[in-house]
């Protein structure tokens, strides 16, 4: 049984590219956390490094899943699998889980000022909105 393939407008690719793109800026700021340096802890304000240090290991966790999941989501998008909802969908609740450390079990906003809520929203509904895009995609047989 073979299941027919609608051919994507030229919005789906940028689309698709785009959310790649903030997904793999996403990996390099998961790296660069995971894996900072003596120098780099150095240089953080005493507040920061203490939150930094009192990060739980589920938290790290929950970010890797975040990102990597996304990434491999937006690849799936471009190869045009209908597993990129599922694996979206994990990436979501990693996202989730993430913010919610952020936003109801440390005091990050203290220390980095309301500003600092900006991103975590943003990520929250581009992954959201990543989400309703390949559900979307895969109704109307962009992915299958």
């Amino acid at each position: 049984m073979t299941t027919i393939r609608e051919k994507a407008p030229a919005w789906f690719w940028i689309v698709s590219v785009v959310a790649l793109l903030w997904n793999l800026a996403g990996v390099w700021e998961y790296l660069q956390h995971a894996y900072m340096s003596i120098e780099d802890l150095e240089k953080l304000s005493q507040a920061e490094r203490l939150l930094y240090e009192s990060q739980p290991s589920w938290v790290t966790a929950a970010f890797a899943i975040a990102v990597w999941g996304g990434t491999l989501g937006c690849i799936a998008l471009l190869l045009r699998k209908k597993w990129a909802k599922p694996i979206l969908l994990i990436s979501l609740i990693g996202v989730l889980l993430q913010m919610a450390h952020s936003f109801f079990m440390t005091n990050s906003f203290e220390v980095y000022g309301p500003g600092a809520m900006i991103m975590p929203i943003m990520v929250i509904l581009i992954a959201i909105a990543l989400v309703f895009f390949a559900r979307k995609s895969l109704d109307r047989k962009w992915i299958t």
